[in-house]
């Protein structure tokens, strides 16, 4: 079953993508006509007490950086990387973690003790999500929640030290 949520209609579902028996949910429509929404409903996730609290926002590579950068501009928090290997200077930590259909690794900055939320556009396995929390905590973030637009709830139980990923549009089947 799926949650209905108003901005899910302007998502596209493309079958066998990346991999055959793969259904790709693709954000490009929802970002393309209701950009301003999508972001005042993922910081609708948070309360203003949290947002208060929260340091920096966490964008997981690559699709996550577009809503951590709205969101840290929205409101008036830094903005930090998760990124793939090879694409960010100065490393300190470096996680791997596995796909639904295949393996990754996300590597980070040196932190600083402050408070993170992370975002990111889907959560399918937990795999990015989990490496992206692990990874912020070896480097020296406290992780304070995570988000995402989409949550594949059929092919994830995800939390990370109790906390669940809260998202927008839930697909439970």
């Amino acid at each position: 079953m799926t949650q209905t949520h108003p901005l899910a209609q302007y998502l596209d579902a493309i079958p066998d993508f990346p991999k055959p028996g793969i259904v790709f949910q693709d954000i490009s429509p929802l970002l393309k006509s209701h950009f301003t929404e999508t972001m005042d409903a993922l910081s609708g996730l948070f309360t203003e007490a949290e947002w208060a609290e929260v340091d920096y926002l966490v964008g997981v590579e690559s699709r996550g950086f577009i809503f951590a950068s709205a969101l840290a501009y929205k409101h008036n928090k830094g903005f930090i990387k998760a990124r793939k290997p090879g694409k960010l200077p100065n490393v300190a930590a470096s996680v791997d973690y596995g796909l639904e259909y295949g393996v990754d690794s996300l590597e980070m900055q040196q932190g600083d003790g402050r408070k993170v939320i992370l975002l990111d556009d889907l959560i399918a396995t937990g795999g990015s999500m989990g490496a992206a929390a692990q990874l912020c905590e070896q480097v020296g973030y406290e992780v304070m929640g995570m988000a995402c637009v989409i949550d594949l709830k059929a092919l994830n139980s995800f939390e990370y030290h109790g906390k669940r990923v809260r998202s927008l549009i839930q697909f439970a089947d």
